[in-house]
C-alpha cells in the first residue's frame, strides 16, 4: 500500500469521458449547507475516488450489491407465492395479516439500518442486512402455525428493509461521481429477482401444494411452501456468504472521515486503489488540513445531527417555499402513498387471485397458478429497461411515460375481472406487470429530482414514509373488503388511475434538466 502520505500518479477513469474525470470536485449540496469540515473532507475524498477511478473493487461491489437489491424484491414475492398454500394448511382467521407482519417489518427494518449505517457504520449493516434475512427465512420452513410465520415474515422483512438504504449508501460512497448511473442499472436485478423466485416457485408449489379446494390440507401434502423458503433462503443465506467470506468489504471512507478517523479513511483509499492496480495522491495531511479555522464536528454524534437535521422543520419548510414547490412535494407524497397501497394491494395477493380465479374456471390448478406466476415475471422485466428509453424522449419525458404507464396499470387491473377464462386474465395479468415496471423504473429515477438538493433527503423520507404506511394499509383494505371478491381490485385500480392522474399536475418535468 505504501505510506500514506505517498504522492502517485492518479490512474485513468475506466470508460468515462475527459471531462468526467473532475465530477467528484463539485458537490451535490451548495457549499455551507452541511457541517463544513465535513464538506471539505468529503470534497476531498470524491476527488480521490475520481482520481483512481472504476475499477475492480467497483465491479466487485456492483455484484454483490446486487444481492441486496435482488433480495428487496425477491421476500415480498416469496410471501406472495407462498400465501395461499400457508393459508389452506395452517387455516387463519385472517389470512391478510400474513402481509401485514411483512409490511411492518419492512418499514421496521429500513428506518433501524438506514439510520443505523451512520451510527455504526456501512460494513457490518452491509453484511447483517442479508444474514438476518437469510436465518429467518430458513427458520420460516418450520413454522407450526400461523403466528410463527407471521413472526418469521416480520423478521426476515426488518433485513429486507435495509438493503436498499444501506446498499445504495456505501456503493455510491465508492463511485467515482462519471459512474453514479450504475445505481440505476441496479434496478435490473430486482426486476430479474422476480424470475428467479417464481422459476423456483413453479416445481415446488406447483407439484407439493394442496389445490385451491382442498377440503382439508395436511402439512404432508403441503410441503411446497417449506421447501421453497428452504431454497430460497439457503439462495440467499449463498449471498450472505459470498459478501462475508469471498468478498472484502471496506469501511466507508466518509464515514470514517465523519468519524475523525482521517488515517484509516486515507487508509481505505489506498486499498481500493491498490485492488484497482491504480495510485493515489490523498494524504492524511489533506484531510486534516480540512480542519483548519473549524472546530472539528466531526464525531459519531455530530452525524447523528446531521442525519436528525434532514427531517427537522427547516428542511420540510424548504419543500413548501413556493407554491409550485408545495404543489409538487404534496403531489409526489400523494402518488407514492397510493401506489404504496394500490400495488401490495393486488401484487401480494395476485397467486391466490390467480388460482381461486382459475378454479372457477375449472382450471385453478397449482402448477398452473405457478406456471403462470412464472410467465408474468418474465413479461415484466423488460418494463425497466422500457421505461429507461421513454423517459428520454422529448415528448414524453418523465412527466408522461410515467402519467400513462400508472394509468394503464390501473386500467389493466380493471380489465382482468372482465377475464372469462383463466388465459385472459393471464394476458391481463401480464400486462399489469409490464406497466407496472415501467411505472416504478420512472418513479424512482423521477422522484429526486423533483426536490432541491439542500432538502433532497428529506423528501426522500417523506415519500418513502407515506409509501410504507399505506403499503401497511393493503392487508387491512383487503381483509375488510375480502380478498375473494373484485373489492381489493377496484380498489388497487382506481389508487393507480388516481395517481396517474396527478402526475399530470406535476409542476415539474425534468428531462434534459441538472437537478438543483
Amino acid at each position: 500500500m505504501g505510506n500514506l502520505s505517498h504522492n502517485g500518479g492518479g490512474g485513468d477513469d475506466d470508460g468515462a469521458p475527459p471531462e468526467a474525470n473532475n465530477a467528484g470536485d463539485e458537490g451535490i449540496m451548495p457549499l455551507g449547507d452541511i457541517d463544513p469540515v465535513y464538506e471539505a473532507k468529503a470534497k476531498v475524498l470524491n476527488h480521490a475516488i475520481q482520481e483512481i477511478g472504476m475499477g475492480r473493487y467497483q465491479w466487485q461491489l456492483f455484484a454483490v450489491v446486487g444481492f441486496g437489491w435482488a433480495s428487496d424484491n425477491l421476500w415480498p414475492i416469496v410471501l406472495s407465492l407462498i400465501f395461499t398454500p400457508v393459508a389452506l394448511e395452517l387455516l387463519p382467521d385472517k389470512p391478510p395479516l400474513l402481509a401485514l407482519s411483512q409490511n411492518i417489518g419492512l418499514l421496521m427494518g429500513a428506518m433501524f439500518w438506514g439510520f443505523g449505517c451512520d451510527i455504526f457504520g456501512r460494513r457490518w449493516a452491509f453484511n447483517l442486512t442479508l444474514g438476518t434475512t437469510a436465518v429467518f427465512g430458513l427458520a420460516a420452513a418450520g413454522a407450526p402455525n400461523f403466528t410463527a410465520i407471521a413472526t418469521a415474515a416480520a423478521l426476515w422483512s426488518f433485513g429486507v428493509g435495509g438493503n436498499l438504504p444501506v446498499d445504495s449508501a456505501i456503493f455510491l460512497e465508492f463511485l467515482p461521481a462519471s459512474h453514479q448511473y450504475l445505481l440505476t442499472v441496479l434496478s435490473f436485478t430486482w426486476s430479474l429477482s422476480q424470475v428467479i423466485a417464481t422459476l423456483i416457485a413453479w416445481p415446488l408449489l406447483g407439484n407439493f401444494t394442496c389445490q385451491i379446494d382442498t377440503k382439508k390440507c395436511t402439512k404432508g401434502e403441503n410441503m411446497g411452501w417449506r421447501y421453497f423458503l428452504i431454497t430460497i433462503g439457503g439462495l440467499t443465506m449463498v449471498m450472505f456468504l459470498l459478501r462475508f467470506l469471498a468478498f472484502t468489504i471496506y469501511e466507508s471512507p466518509k464515514y470514517l472521515a465523519s468519524k475523525g478517523d482521517d488515517s484509516k479513511a486515507v487508509r481505505v483509499v489506498y486499498m481500493v486503489a491498490r485492488r484497482n492496480g491504480k495510485m493515489t495522491t490523498l494524504t492524511v495531511d489533506q484531510l486534516t488540513a480540512c480542519e483548519n479555522g473549524h472546530a472539528p464536528k466531526t464525531s459519531a454524534s455530530s452525524l447523528v445531527m446531521r442525519q436528525l437535521d434532514e427531517v427537522e422543520l427547516q428542511k420540510v419548510q424548504t419543500l413548501f417555499a413556493t407554491k409550485k414547490l408545495a404543489l409538487s412535494t404534496s403531489l409526489i407524497m400523494t402518488i407514492w402513498a397510493f401506489i404504496g397501497l394500490g400495488y401490495p394491494l393486488y401484487n401480494t395477493f395476485l397467486p391466490f387471485i390467480q388460482a381461486s380465479k382459475g378454479a372457477d374456471f375449472g382450471d385453478g390448478s397449482t402448477y398452473l397458478t405457478y406456471r403462470n406466476s412464472l410467465i408474468i415475471a418474465v413479461v415484466g422485466v423488460p418494463g425497466a429497461l422500457v421505461g429507461a428509453y421513454l423517459v428520454e424522449r422529448p415528448r414524453i419525458g418523465r412527466k408522461g411515460t410515467l402519467c400513462v404507464s400508472t394509468i394503464l396499470t390501473g386500467s389493466f387491473l380493471y380489465g382482468s375481472t372482465t377475464a372469462l377464462s383463466s388465459d385472459a386474465l393471464l394476458g391481463w395479468n401480464c400486462a399489469f406487470s409490464f406497466t407496472s415496471n415501467v411505472m416504478y423504473s420512472v418513479l424512482y429515477s423521477y422522484t429526486p429530482e423533483l426536490f432541491p438538493t439542500p432538502s433532497r433527503g428529506t423528501g426522500n423520507a417523506l415519500t418513502a414514509t407515506c409509501n410504507r404506511i399505506f403499503g401497511i394499509m393493503a392487508p387491512v383494505v383487503a381483509m375488510v373488503g375480502d380478498i375473494r371478491t373484485p373489492i381489493p381490485v377496484y380498489v388497487s385500480g382506481a389508487l393507480f388511475i388516481a395517481a396517474g392522474v396527478l402526475v399530470v399536475f406535476l409542476p415539474f418535468e425534468s428531462r434534459g434538466k441538472a437537478a438543483l
